[in-house]
C-alpha cells in the first residue's frame, strides 16, 4: 500500500487522518479477518467516566422516557414509527445522517428508510452523499432521466476511496428514488456528490458546453486552461497518477483551474441560472486540484487538507440548497456530520460545523451510534476486511444508550430531561470507525449534547454486502 494509497484511505478516515492510518499501513503483519474490540469484557473504567457513571446514576432511564422506538431498521414498510422523528426535523433545510462505521448495512438502510419518509412526507428532494461532484451529476441524470446503467455508474465511480458506498444496500436506496422519480417526473429526488476526491470528464464537458453556447470567447482560454485535466482512465489510476506529480506541478495546476472559475464569473451570459451551474462545475474541479495541492507527503499539512475538504462539502451542500431550494438529506460518517469536530488538532472544523454557521436551525446533525456488530474497512494489508466489534464497555456512550429501554431508537438531545442533561453534557467515550480499521480515532471523547442534535442508536449492526 504507497503511501498516497494511505493518504487517500485517510480521506474517509473522519477523524484520524493520516495519523490513524500510517501506522496500519507499515504493520508487519495484517488483522485477522475478523477482529475483536478492545472494549469487550473491558471492566467498568475508573477515573472521570466512572466517576461520570456513580454521579449520573442512571441517564439510561431518563432518557428511555423520552425515546421514541423504530419498528425495523430495514427500509420496506409503514413509516409511522418516524413521525416523532419529522418532529424533531421541524422546517430543517438540511438533515445530516451520520454513521459510526462506513460499510455496514443498517446504518444504510436506516438513511434508506428515513429518505423514504422525508421525501414523502416532509417535501425533501435532495439525497447528498459523502462522493465527488462529478459522481452526482452522472448519478443524478440516472435518477431523473433514466440515463446510463445504475451499476455500471456505481462500478466506475464508486472506486478507491469511495468503494463503500458500491454495495447492495446503496443500490437498493439509488433504485427507491429512481422509481419514486418515474412516478413522479414533474418533481424528481435529485443526487448531490459533495465531494471534491476527484473531477470527472463531465464536468470539462458541461463547463465546455455551456462556454461554446454562451461565450464562445473564453473557449480556446479555457481547453489551454484545462489542458491535461480532463480525466481518460478510471478514476481510481486518474487519481493516483495526479498525486504522483511533484507538488509543484500540483500547484500550477489548481492555480489555472482557479483562473478558470474567476475567467467564467467575470464574463456571464445572458442565462443566469446556465452561468452559475457553469460556474460551479468549474468549482468543483478547483476543488479538486486545491485538495490536491496540499503538500501530501508532509503530515503536518494534514489539518489544513481536511479543514479545507470538510469546508468545501459544507459549500457545495449550502450551494445546492440555495440554488434548487431543494431540502436535502445529507449522508456521511457522523465525524463529517457533527456539530463540532472530535479531534481538534487533527481535524479543525467539520462539514455539520460549517453547516450550521451557514444554516444556523436550517440544519439538523443526527449521529447514529451502535453498541456492536460488524463492518467493512480497509486492513493493514490495504485490503477489504470484514471486522467486528463487541459490546460497548461500561462508561462508554454506547454502553448507557443500549441500554435504554428500545432496541433501536431515536431521541431529541435538545430536550432531554434535566436529569439527563449533565450525562449528555460529560465526555464519553465512542466508536468512530473510519476507511481503515484500526486506527487511533476509533475511539475518541466527545460530549454527545455538543455533537448532535439527534441520536438514533442501534444495538446491532452487520457489514454491508459490497460489490467487487
Amino acid at each position: 500500500m504507497n503511501k498516497h494509497k494511505v493518504l487517500l484511505a485517510a480521506l474517509l478516515v473522519p477523524l484520524g487522518a493520516t495519523l490513524s492510518v500510517v501506522p496500519a499501513a507499515s504493520a508487519a503483519t495484517p488483522p485477522a479477518p475478523v477482529a475483536v474490540s478492545a472494549f469487550a469484557g473491558a471492566s467498568a473504567p475508573t477515573g472521570p467516566e466512572g466517576a461520570a457513571v456513580a454521579v449520573f446514576r442512571s441517564p439510561e432511564a431518563v432518557l428511555g422516557r423520552v425515546a421514541h422506538p423504530l419498528r425495523t431498521t430495514e427500509p420496506r414498510g409503514g413509516l409511522a414509527d418516524l413521525r416523532p422523528f419529522g418532529r424533531m426535523v421541524g422546517d430543517a433545510r438540511v438533515v445530516g445522517l451520520g454513521e459510526a462505521t462506513h460499510s455496514s448495512h443498517e446504518f444504510v438502510t436506516v438513511k434508506h428508510r428515513i429518505l423514504r419518509y422525508l421525501v414523502e412526507e416532509k417535501g425533501f428532494r435532495a439525497f447528498a452523499l459523502e462522493a465527488p461532484w462529478s459522481t452526482g451529476l452522472r448519478l443524478d441524470a440516472y435518477l431523473v432521466r433514466g440515463e446510463g446503467d445504475l451499476q455500471q455508474i456505481m462500478d466506475e465511480e464508486f472506486q478507491g476511496t469511495y468503494r463503500w458506498w458500491n454495495n447492495a444496500e446503496y443500490r437498493d436506496l439509488l433504485q427507491w428514488i429512481r422509481a419514486y422519480n418515474v412516478k413522479h417526473p414533474d418533481d424528481p429526488v435529485r443526487f448531490v456528490g459533495d465531494d471534491s476526491g476527484f473531477a470527472g470528464a463531465e464536468l470539462y464537458d458541461k463547463v465546455s458546453a455551456y462556454a461554446a453556447a454562451a461565450r464562445p470567447d473564453l473557449t480556446s482560454r479555457l481547453s489551454e486552461l484545462y489542458r491535461g485535466l480532463r480525466p481518460a482512465t478510471d478514476a481510481e489510476t486518474y487519481v493516483n497518477d495526479y498525486l504522483s506529480k511533484p507538488l509543484a506541478e500540483r500547484k500550477e495546476l489548481a492555480e489555472r483551474t482557479g483562473r478558470a472559475v474567476s475567467l467564467l464569473k467575470q464574463r456571464p451570459g445572458t442565462d443566469a441560472d446556465a452561468h452559475a451551474w457553469a460556474v460551479q462545475h468549474a468549482t468543483a474541479i478547483h476543488q479538486m486540484t486545491t485538495l490536491f495541492a496540499f503538500d501530501w507527503d508532509d503530515p503536518q499539512s494534514v489539518p489544513d487538507l481536511m479543514l479545507y475538504r470538510d469546508r468545501v462539502m459544507a459549500e457545495n451542500v449550502a450551494w445546492w440548497q440555495q440554488q434548487t431550494g431543494d431540502k436535502i438529506m445529507l449522508a456521511a460518517h457522523n465525524g463529517h456530520i457533527a456539530l463540532k469536530t472530535y479531534i481538534p488538532d487533527a481535524y479543525p472544523k467539520v462539514q455539520g460545523d460549517f453547516l450550521r454557521e451557514r444554516l444556523g436551525g436550517g440544519y439538523l446533525s443526527v449521529g447514529l451510534t451502535f453498541d456492536h456488530g460488524s463492518f467493512n474497512a480497509f486492513g493493514a494489508d490495504g485490503a477489504v476486511h470484514r471486522f467486528a466489534v463487541g459490546p460497548a464497555a461500561p462508561g462508554t456512550a454506547e454502553h448507557t444508550l443500549d441500554r435504554v429501554r428500545y432496541r433501536d431508537f431515536v431521541v431529541d438531545l435538545r430536550n432531554a430531561p434535566a436529569a439527563a442533561r449533565a450525562w449528555l453534557a460529560a465526555p464519553h467515550t465512542v466508536k468512530n470507525i473510519g476507511a481503515t480499521y484500526p486506527g487511533i480515532a476509533d475511539a475518541p471523547r466527545i460530549r454527545l449534547s455538543e455533537s448532535y442534535d439527534v441520536v438514533i442508536h442501534l444495538q446491532q449492526v452487520e457489514a454491508a454486502h459490497m460489490f467487487k
